[in-house]
């Protein structure tokens, strides 16, 4: 891959990074703030404890995104980034295009998941 194309994958994933990073925070500050605000009812306090659960949930989904972009990132500082992890095989840059952090090709991916026993669902 030319250095103009890691450029362009570099941008998109700094990109993202902002966007994540500030969703991380969004998610982590909904979730504090969902405090017993008095309401002494079970079925509200169920559902706020839902809400805040759900809340940390998505912070971290979130989290995650961040450390795959940072992972990314590391490999397009290393020189590696495009390049299958498990064969070496350049990763399809439309797969790129679409999941700008992917370390595997697709056929590395789909036995990856077929060995975890995930072969019917559907993945980038």
């Amino acid at each position: 891959m030319n250095q103009e194309r890691i450029e362009h994958f570099r941008s998109i994933l700094l990109d993202q990074l902002r966007k994540h990073t500030e969703y991380v925070r969004e998610d982590t500050a909904a979730a504090q703030e969902l405090n017993d605000d008095g309401v002494k009812d079970s079925v509200d306090m169920s559902l706020m404890d839902h809400n805040k659960e759900l809340a940390f949930r998505l912070g971290e989904r979130e989290s995650k995104m961040v450390a795959d972009i940072d992972q990314a990132l590391l490999r397009i500082e290393e020189g590696t980034y495009g390049e299958c992890a498990r064969c070496g095989q350049p990763i399809d840059e439309r797969r790129l295009e679409a999941l700008p952090t992917a370390r595997y090709d697709a056929a590395c991916q789909t036995a990856i998941e077929a060995e975890d026993g995930e072969d019917d669902i559907a993945t980038l």
